[in-house]
């Protein structure tokens, strides 16, 4: 459905426009990020990402209103989560090993 890095995925192609421009911000290949928006477009009840075929024009992409509403709530849950596990993850980083990240 969706998890951190399709989200991140939409917040690039909000704002560059683009899903090249978005793959290239998140190191992946034009065909992944591709892969990927299809993927949500096909999992929601209506597209994600609308997307605009290229020529004079140029192409482009952008956040459906479904994308910015879907995009909300994801960021929404992620804040809910961390502020409710807090504690927890407190812990576990204590338990890391010296050196060990510290995301």
């Amino acid at each position: 459905m969706l998890g951190p890095g399709k989200a991140d995925l939409l917040e690039q192609i909000r704002e560059s426009g683009s899903i090249a421009a978005a793959g290239r911000a998140m190191a992946m290949s034009y065909k992944r990020a591709w892969m990927l928006v299809e993927a949500m477009n096909a999992a929601f009840r209506e597209p994600l990402v609308a997307c605009t075929r290229g020529g004079s024009s140029g192409g482009g992409a952008t956040l459906t209103p479904m994308g910015e509403a879907v995009l909300g709530h994801y960021r929404a849950l992620e804040a809910r989560a961390a502020k409710a596990g807090a504690a927890e993850i407190a812990a576990l980083r204590a338990l890391l090993a010296d050196g060990a990240a510290r995301e």
